[in-house]
Formats: structure tokens, sequence, C-alpha cells
């Protein structure tokens, strides 16, 4: 059995591990998991998720100022300093507009998010317990379970409020539970690690006209998304013994940066690497965003 630096005696060795993001893809298609767990394959930034990364940023940021001063103005005056951060760590931002009308457009996007936040809730009347909170627990057959929080809320009784912000438009009744999986992910983690089940799941869709999904979770929903989290990690494993990344067409294929190496439209993958998910955190366990991004 191997150990990773911070790990304890009694935790078995890792054997990979997964965030909501790639379990999601997993779900979504198997070859498009492949293509950037496996294969890591590099993606041109999209400008509606560069956007979506500002809007939290600004968001984050927001409860850094004393409660009276969480104002739409103080948001909106908070974009272009995140843009600004973010292109300065990502330079290649700034090739995704056409000229500079296009990138105002975006901006104007971006602020008009955050103005429908707050017709969603009063952050002058909330103080987070935490923001952008990274969670990770390893289950008892070695899997990973990671990801990043967007809010934390905690009630003077203790009931805890997981939330996370969405820049698109809320789902149909048919989408919902997809949508809410990511929300089970990261309630099952917080389970796993301090034994109680958070009161309320959040998703506050700031696309659209505006809306909040909230779930209240139990036990057994719990017990059955891990159940479906470590039927996922079975089948990754299949395809990894296999060599068989199956594609799974779909309407997100009309999205999809890899659709020119797909079978299913003529393309041809490239040869499999030898690496595998989960070599990494054998060895070190990483707290940046991004990594709870690639496995």
């Amino acid at each position: 059995m191997t150990y990773s630096a911070g790990m304890s005696l009694t935790e078995p060795t890792i054997i990979g591990a997964l965030s909501p993001s790639r379990a999601g893809d997993f779900m979504t298609c198997p070859l498009l998991y492949r293509f950037r767990v496996i294969d890591r394959l590099p993606e041109p930034p999209s400008p509606a998720a560069v956007r979506g990364t500002m809007v939290h940023s600004v968001l984050e940021r927001l409860y850094d100022l004393p409660a009276p001063a969480r104002t739409v103005a103080a948001a909106l005056d908070l974009v272009e300093p995140q843009w600004e951060r973010l292109l300065a760590e990502e330079p290649a931002y700034g090739e995704m507009f056409a000229g500079e009308r296009e990138r105002a457009e975006w901006l104007a996007q971006a602020r008009t998010m955050l103005e429908r936040y707050f017709t969603l809730e009063d952050p002058r009347v909330l103080e987070p317990a935490e923001r952008e909170l990274y969670v990770e627990v390893v289950l008892d057959d070695g899997l990973m379970l990671r990801g990043y929080i967007d809010r934390l809320d905690v009630a003077p009784t203790g009931e805890v409020r997981v939330v996370d912000y969405k820049t698109g438009s809320a789902p149909g009744p048919s989408f919902e539970a997809k949508a809410l999986f990511q929300m089970k992910f990261y309630a099952l983690v917080l389970w796993r690690l301090h034994g109680s089940v958070p009161r309320l799941l959040q998703l506050m869709y700031l696309g659209g006209a505006g809306e909040i999904l909230r779930y209240a979770p139990d036990e057994a929903d719990l017990r059955a998304t891990e159940r479906k989290v470590r039927a996922l990690w079975k089948a990754i494993e299949r395809a990894l013994d296999t060599g068989e990344w199956v594609a799974r067409p779909s309407r997100l294929c009309d999205w999809c940066n890899y659709k020119d190496l797909c079978p299913e439209y003529g393309g041809t993958p490239p040869p499999l690497p030898a690496r595998q998910p989960g070599d990494t955190v054998r060895s070190t366990r990483r707290t940046t965003r991004a990594a709870t991004d690639e496995i």
C-alpha cells in the first residue's frame, strides 16, 4: 500500500478521482471523457465558460465587502478588475473576440447576470461560512471525490446550505435531475466528511429570467448518489482495461471541440496514451480548482 503526503495510515490507496465535471463528461459521452482526461487534448477558451468564471469571481469578492456595501453598483464595479485579472493570468482569453464591440457585448452580458443575481437574493443579509471551498473525500474503495463549492451557508442552528451559481438558464423539468447531480455529489462529499446531510441544495441560475432550483436531500439520496458514482468509476475502469471509449451522440455534439476526432463524424481518435486517471493523485494531492477538473 502506498500513501501520499498528508494521508493517514488508515486511508486506502487512491485508485483515481472524480469531480462532478468529469463525472458529467463520462455520463454525457465516454469518448469526451477520454479526450479530456486520458488524452488531455487542449480546448480553445469558451466565451461562455470564461464569462462564468468571471461572474463567479465577482460574486466571491462581493462578499469581501462590508454587508451594507454589497450593492449592484459595487458588483458592477468589480467586473473590469476581474476581467483584467483573468486576462493577465491567461492572455489567450483576449483572442476570443473578433473586436472591441464583441468584447463589450460580452462584458455587458456578464453585468446583466450580476444585476439578475440581486433579484434572487440580497447579499447584504447573508454572511457565507465558506466561498470557493475545496472539498475532497476518499471512499473506502480508494476513489477520491473532490471539487469546489461556490458557497456554503451555515445557519445559527448549524444547518448547511450548499449554493452553486450557474450563468446559464434554468433547465426544464426533464433535465432537473441531471442538474442536481452535481449538488448531490457535493452533498455526498460533505456528508462523508462531517457525518451530517446538508439541509438544502440551491442552484442559482443567472441566465434567462433568473431562477432558483432548491432541493432538500436525505441520506437515501446520498447513498444512491454514492452508488451511482461508484458505478461510473467501474465503467471508467472497464474502458481503461478494454481501451473502448464509446461515443454517445447527442445534441451536445454541436458544441464539442473534438467533433473532428469522433468516429461518429468520420474522425479518428489519437492513439491512447499510457497514463490513466488517478496517476497524479496517487502521489500528491493538488488543491487548485483546475486540478479538480482534470480527473
